[in-house]
């Protein structure tokens, strides 16, 4: 992960600001950018007492599907292999050996599908956050403030600029701590996005442009749901 130096001492201000109207208007938009982009490149690390989970992968946000491969680290390989979801199934695809970018073809067989847990799973719970990190329409950028939105920090990461902005807790799904940070471009892009989970001390952590996104294929008999 790269390093973001925050203006002023190299860490967030311990009392964050008021949004601007401008940056208020590109928090209203970050979900919508993902949107209009149709999928983002991702990757999800997955915080756990046993070890983080990294998934390497893609998202389509028109389709609410995600897509990617999943490696063990500071834990044993038993979760690795292939993943596929959508809001309500997660899809599991285990590997000896799992290669660092999933394939563009999801295999035809040797899938295992389950409900997404909507509480108690820090696999399932980022999976819903990464998943919601899209919407159709942007969000109200006058209630933002009013919701508990606030700037926290500028910097760069990977390459660009950006500010760092508290969202509102309601945006996370359930299962999440309520705390929510997004390191936001000047055109409202999203770069990464820090979720805190109730059942983990460390936050879910979403990394966009990572790697070359690769659109999403359904695996046979698999329905997004909007």
């Amino acid at each position: 992960m790269a390093a973001l130096l925050v203006a002023g001492s190299g860490s967030a201000p311990a009392v964050p600001r008021a949004l601007t109207s401008d940056q208020a208007n590109r928090l209203a938009i970050t979900r919508f950018r993902n949107y209009q982009a149709g999928g983002r490149a991702v990757t999800i690390t997955v915080p756990g007492t046993a070890g983080r989970l990294i998934i390497t992968g893609s998202i389509d946000y028109r389709d609410k599907l995600g897509y990617g491969a999943v490696h063990g680290t500071g834990r044993d390989t038993s979760s690795d292999g292939l993943i596929e979801w959508t809001a309500t199934t997660v899809f599991v695809h285990p590997m000896a050996n799992t290669p660092a970018d999933a394939p563009a073809s999801p295999p035809g067989s040797g899938w295992y599908g389950r409900p997404l847990q909507t509480s108690g799973s820090s696999l399932d719970s980022s999976l819903a956050i990464a998943l919601s990190l899209g919407s159709d329409r942007p969000d109200n950028a006058e209630l933002l403030p009013q919701n508990g939105a606030a700037w926290v920090g500028q910097g760069r990461l990977n390459g660009h600029q950006v500010d760092v902005m508290t969202g509102p807790s309601a945006r996370a799904t359930s299962g999440t701590g309520g705390s929510v940070r997004y390191w936001i471009g000047s055109d409202g892009t999203m770069y990464r996005v820090h979720v805190g989970v109730a059942s983990e001390s460390q936050p879910v952590v979403i990394d966009f442009d990572s790697q070359k996104y690769v659109p999403v294929r359904p695996l046979p008999g698999v329905t997004p749901t909007p």
